[in-house]
Parts: structure tokens; C-alpha cells; sequence
């Protein structure tokens, strides 16, 4: 027979209340038990001594045994110290589904984009008004090279049709 040790609830609605109990593991959760191990009390306040009650000696014995505890009951048996803490695995009931993942991912390659767009206008300006002095006070007009030369005007062509409209 596989025994369990488990919470059998009691209480009115909304207001819980939970035995610690020794099943058989086929028996339903508020149903036949073999031994009551104790009380637990969700709504008293964690700090309270009277939120978890078990005989622990008991306790002990059905473990010994081969009674196996629930994970609330393993959790209950680890703060008092009874049993070892256990390695658990990290359920993935709150990791996002694969629609949530791809919207993630195209927000966060909008958000470098937009930044990547906004620090390049302001770095070209700067970088810009940088050189120009610096070309105008080291080098004199006939020392331009002959590619700068030739964008020039058409850059001050443009810039006369644009006031002339």
C-alpha cells in the first residue's frame, strides 16, 4: 500500500483549513485516512507558532516507514528541520509561450533600432562640426583634394534651389 502524507481539507468556504494526514494515496483527498499528524492554517501569519502543528514523532515514523509527503508537507517538513531541502525542478508553468517569446524579441529589436536611430543623427552633426574647422584652419582652399572640390558646389547648388522655392 503506498502511503502518503498529505493535507485533507477542512474549513467553510473562503476560510481554509488543512489536516496533516496519513493516507493511502488511492483514498481521495478529504477522504479516509489512517492517522491525523497534525494541523496547518494558511491564514494565520507565517511568524505564527500555531500556523504549522505536527507530531513530529509520528511524523518520523510514517517516513520511515516509506511515506512519502507532498511537496507543501516536504516544504512544512524542511522549514522544521526533519527533512533534508530538496533540489526542485523549476516547473514551467510561468514561462511565456512562444507567441509572448517572438513579440519579446521583435519589441526589443524595435527598442534598439529607435535608439540606434536617434544616436546616429546626433553623432553625425557633432562629428561634422568638428571636422569643418578643423579642415578650414589647416588647410587652405587650393590643398583640397579634387573630390571635395567637385561635391562642393553641387552640395551649394542645392542649397540655392532650396531658398529660391
Amino acid at each position: 500500500m503506498a502511503m502518503k502524507i498529505r493535507l485533507a481539507r477542512g474549513g467553510s468556504k473562503k476560510r481554509p483549513f488543512y489536516s496533516i494526514v496519513a493516507a493511502d494515496s488511492r483514498m481521495p483527498r478529504d477522504g479516509r485516512f489512517i492517522e491525523k499528524l497534525g494541523t496547518y492554517s494558511p491564514l494565520l501569519p507565517k511568524d505564527s507558532e500555531d500556523r504549522v502543528k505536527m507530531n513530529m514523532e509520528r511524523v518520523q515514523y510514517w517516513l520511515d516507514q516509506g511515506a512519502q509527503p507532498t511537496d507543501r508537507i516536504a516544504r512544512m517538513l524542511e522549514a522544521a528541520g526533519v527533512k533534508e531541502k530538496a533540489e526542485r525542478a523549476n516547473m514551467k508553468k510561468a514561462e511565456p509561450g512562444e507567441k509572448a517569446k517572438k513579440r519579446a524579441e521583435e519589441k526589443v529589436a524595435k527598442a534598439a533600432a529607435a535608439a540606434e536611430a536617434a544616436a546616429a543623427p546626433k553623432e553625425e552633426p557633432v562629428e561634422a562640426a568638428a571636422e569643418e574647422p578643423a579642415e578650414t584652419a589647416t588647410e587652405a582652399p587650393a590643398e583640397a583634394p579634387a573630390e571635395e572640390t567637385a561635391e562642393a558646389p553641387a552640395e551649394e547648388a542645392a542649397a540655392e534651389e532650396a531658398k529660391s522655392e
